[in-house]
């Protein structure tokens, strides 16, 4: 896969329970996989994606409760953007503006048409006509919108860097991405079946950012397979940037490493997918728990607050 569109985006809430409320009802998005940060199982980590769990259709929230406000700067992500049919986009602004979310519309830098709004935590986020654009799911999840005005995806994500040239090196040579001539920063991978979409911004204080509720925690890029997750391994490690190594996540595998600008990037297969536990039917409806953690279920789930699908 030479195309590294976006995998799935991770966030935090501080409100679980109208974290999903939000994303189920008002975004439409189905809950695919109700788990927990393997790294912290004392908080959850909710997947909401289309109804098959496609990669490049999720995002994912850890559940700090205690974590403070996030704080928008250098080093983070200020922006996730949804694609959605373009003649849903007057649909949407009413439904969100019916949420309280308080939506805008205006066209991106590209002559797209979108709204944007945030969650009830302050995420920023963005729905993006994606008309004419190659890509996008197939199996809309239709419980709470229409198919033909359902979520599609994700396009991209926006990012304050720090450094600007260190983190265009690491979309260009490592990510495949091309700057849009004439844009302020807008850099696109594609090809037939796939899009990316990343927007750079140069930081307006020198203050770094902090993520925390309301926050991209980080942003993961597609890979094909595990010998591709490897080669771009070595790739980024040959840049002299530190990774963690390879990391099985048993719904796909990982690698993850601090771009220059300072966000935290992370690569994931596109298998072996959230069917892998739970029946395509039943997705997300019990907490799951990859086979390395399951010995300790009783007391994990004892750990979690009571969380109503």
């Amino acid at each position: 896969m030479s195309v590294h569109s976006i995998h799935h985006v991770t966030a935090v809430t501080a409100q679980i329970a109208r974290n999903l409320e939000f994303y189920t009802n008002t975004l439409g998005l189905r809950l695919v996989k109700k788990s927990v940060n393997q790294d912290d199982v004392s908080a959850y980590h909710l997947f909401y994606a289309d109804a098959a769990g496609s990669p490049g259709t999720d995002m994912t929230f850890f559940d700090w409760p205690s974590i403070g406000s996030n704080s928008p700067g250098p080093g983070t992500v200020s922006l996730t953007s949804f694609r959605i049919p373009g003649e849903a986009l007057e649909w949407w602004e009413a439904r969100l503006e019916a949420a309280g979310c308080f939506p805008e519309t205006d066209q991106d830098e590209l002559g797209r048409s979108r709204v944007l709004f945030s969650d009830p935590e302050g995420q920023s986020l963005e729905l993006v006509d994606d008309s004419g654009l190659p890509g996008g799911s197939v199996h809309p999840w239709t419980a709470q919108v229409a198919a033909e005005r359902a979520i599609r995806g994700i396009n991209g994500v926006d990012l304050i860097s720090a450094r600007p040239q260190g983190t265009i090196r690491i979309l260009s040579e490592i990510l495949g991405y091309q700057y849009v001539e004439g844009s302020e920063g807008t850099f696109e991978a594609k090809d037939d079946t796939t899009y990316g979409c990343i927007r750079l911004h140069e930081p307006e204080a020198r203050r770094v950012g902090r993520v925390g509720a309301g926050g991209v925690h980080h942003v993961a890029f597609r890979v094909k397979d595990d010998e591709e997750l490897l080669a771009i391994k070595e790739q980024v490690e040959a840049m002299g940037i530190g990774t963690s190594g390879y990391v099985d996540r048993f719904y796909f595998h990982s690698l993850y490493f601090r771009e220059p600008g300072g966000v935290l990037f992370e690569l994931a297969t596109d298998g072996p997918g959230f069917a892998s536990d739970e029946s395509q039917e039943t997705l997300g409806e019990k907490l799951a728990l990859p086979p390395f953690l399951e010995g300790r279920r009783a007391q994990i789930e004892a750990g979690l607050k009571p969380l109503t699908v």
